[in-house]
């Protein structure tokens, strides 16, 4: 498997995000094949939506102004949080979880890293519309059939620093089910489901960075996905009551807030 690095100009609110990556490319001679999958930095999608605020200038409510000081927030930027997140459990130093999109997250997807100060980037707009448009554009600049990941960074339980998530998939599924498949010891798998999506916007995300890389793009070759173009992203979510860890502790921790 190949990660290609994807380099950009800084993109800005509101630019054509598909223009800037067929340029960007091109003018690394590199030439899309049939089955690559382009996983692209949420915060990049979201600015050419123009998704990105002054929090440092939005009243904070009373709420906000609480939860601030509990985490030693910035008001403005934990009423960003309230209005963006579905639910709020609970937090820690800077940073509150929350749930977006079903997707447990810190800060309601939020963030400051790489905006200019006083500013925040919140999540795309429906991000699966997002990476389906990407796709069917890069597909009709190029002539070939590729898959598309929106990917973002992402905290695991009890493990230090940060991995990636796959917001959404275009093009191919992004979990394989493993249940029914034997292992090397001919036992049948029950609850094994592999996340192929959350896997590759991990790999890229070595590649992308955390800080100031300028590379808002990765291009996987040579991963054996199979493309379909009916494949649902709705695949990730499990119900809560059959998640390992929301079903513990969630609802504990909304009772703190």
């Amino acid at each position: 498997m190949k990660l290609i690095p994807i380099k950009t100009p800084l993109i800005k609110a509101n630019d054509d995000l598909i223009s800037i990556l067929a340029d960007s490319i091109k003018k690394r001679r590199i030439k899309l094949r049939h089955g690559d999958i382009l996983v692209i930095s949420s915060k990049v999608v979201a600015l050419s939506q123009g998704r990105i605020v002054r929090y440092d200038l939005v009243k904070p409510s009373r709420k906000a102004r609480r939860l601030a000081r509990k985490y030693s927030l910035e008001p403005g930027f934990v009423e960003v949080v309230l209005r963006e997140a579905d639910e709020v459990y609970g937090g820690t130093y800077r940073v509150i979880l929350t749930l977006k999109n079903k997707i447990l997250v810190a800060n309601a997807g939020v963030d400051i890293s790489n905006a200019p100060r006083g500013y925040a980037i919140l999540w795309p707009r429906n991000p699966k519309a997002a990476a389906r448009r990407i796709k069917e554009g890069l597909e009709k600049l190029f002539g070939v059939r590729i898959g598309v990941i929106i990917s973002d960074s992402y905290c695991l339980p009890l493990r230090a620093g940060t991995t990636a998530i796959a917001l959404a998939t275009a093009g191919f599924h992004p979990v394989i089910d493993e249940r029914g498949r034997r292992d090397l010891f001919g036992k049948e798998m029950r609850i094994t489901r592999h996340a192929i999506a959350d896997d590759l916007a991990s790999a890229a995300h070595v590649v992308m960075g955390e800080v100031g890389k300028r590379v808002p793009a990765v291009l996987i070759r040579g991963a054996g996905i199979r493309l379909d173009d009916s494949a649902s992203d709705s695949e990730t979510f499990i119900p809560p009551d059959k998640c390992l860890f929301s079903s513990i502790y969630v609802r504990r921790l909304k009772t703190s807030i």
